[in-house]
């Protein structure tokens, strides 16, 4: 949950020409001020502190701003992680349980934040971190000490966030690899929403 969140700070939609010689930085501004929903894929690898065998996933995304989310895991194993802008639900179809949570000002410590359109200056310590092979890359570091995470890593593309390496507390590293990004498609409203299974063990708010 962690790592999705942080992954949600960046998620907000592309669509742009190319902009040359453009910092990192700037195409991070850039592409968070532009577009309001986006869509696409993603591939995440998480590697533990103890160096064993990383954790390989896979599945899709897409979002409205503000706070509004559908992030789906399909490969190895599915979840869907799901939010109205007010409740999130987490359900794991083979355990047929559900989760749901309030939101409300837990986005405001996090990466997350950014998706609901807070100010990048104001929660995160944001600079340049060099290029490699025409990736222009951002680290974002949390103002607040209750932060999960001790930074992350954005990877930036003609204004299009492309890769992402997430360093939590505990020293596990999340990597992600975005494809197939759509800015501002169209998407059902009911797709931000979600109604538990005939069955399915609920809890939380």
């Amino acid at each position: 949950m962690r790592a999705f969140l942080c992954v949600l700070c960046v998620l907000c939609g592309q669509g742009f020409s190319p902009l040359v010689f453009a910092s990192g930085l700037d195409q991070l501004k850039s592409y968070l001020g532009a577009a309001h929903a986006a869509r696409g894929e993603f591939t995440q690898s998480v590697i533990s502190r103890s160096g064993r065998k990383p954790q390989q996933s896979a599945g899709t995304f897409a979002f409205v701003r503000p706070g509004k989310f559908r992030w789906s895991y399909e490969k190895p194993y599915a979840q869907l992680l799901v939010s109205d802008g007010d409740k999130l639900w987490s359900y794991d179809p083979d355990l047929n349980q559900v989760v749901v949570k309030k939101i409300g000002q837990a986005l405001g410590a996090t990466p997350a934040a950014l998706l609901a359109g807070e100010s990048l200056d104001r929660n995160f310590i944001l600079k340049d971190d060099g290029a490699i092979d025409g990736i222009e890359f951002v680290e974002a570091t949390p103002r607040t000490q209750d932060a999960t995470f001790e930074r992350i890593r954005i990877g930036m593309v003609d204004r299009v966030p492309r890769t992402m390496e997430i360093r939590d507390n505990f020293g596990q590293v999340t990597l992600l690899n975005f494809s197939r990004f759509t800015s501002n498609p169209d998407m059902p409203a009911g797709l931000f929403h979600f109604v538990p299974p005939k069955g399915a063990d609920v809890a939380g708010e």
